[in-house]
């Protein structure tokens, strides 16, 4: 008997009664009240064949805010700096740069020279300026 019932389960399961049309457009899930929200994390395992440096550069700047900490990781052949935009911190891998160390995520370039760096919104054309030109703060005791 308890066969027959997992059986009629999983059919009423597999039926296409319950799926949604196409044309349905489906609200996001709110959350309960009461409950807390629901957050991740991302672990990422990189292959290193040297030696492993995490670095936090701050930064003080002109543009959409006046200060901005980056955290850069080195780990050959992985170069990457996470950058904090809007809230969220983007991970971003370096790419073929005439000078410097330049650093690409989505529609974001990171690029910096020396002691400066400059953050580029690639979705405002080719010569756009800058959206945050910052300069390297160096804390000396």
């Amino acid at each position: 008997m308890a066969r027959l019932w997992i059986a009629a389960l999983m059919l009423a399961m597999a039926t296409p009664a319950f799926a949604q049309p196409a044309n349905v457009e489906v609200a996001p899930a709110t959350p309960l009240s009461g409950l807390p929200p629901v957050s991740s994390a991302l672990t990422i395992t990189l292959a290193t064949s040297g030696d492993f440096e995490r670095k936090t550069v701050h930064y003080g700047c002109t543009g959409d805010q006046d200060s901005i900490s980056i955290d850069y990781i080195n780990a050959a052949p992985n170069y990457l700096a996470l950058v904090p935009i809007d809230g969220t911190v983007l991970v971003f891998n370096t790419v073929l740069a005439a000078s410097g160390a330049k650093y690409v995520a989505g529609k974001y370039v990171w690029w910096n020279k020396g002691n400066t760096a400059s953050l580029y919104d690639l979705t405002q054309g080719e010569n756009a300026k800058p959206i945050l030109t910052c300069n390297e703060v160096r804390e000396t005791p």
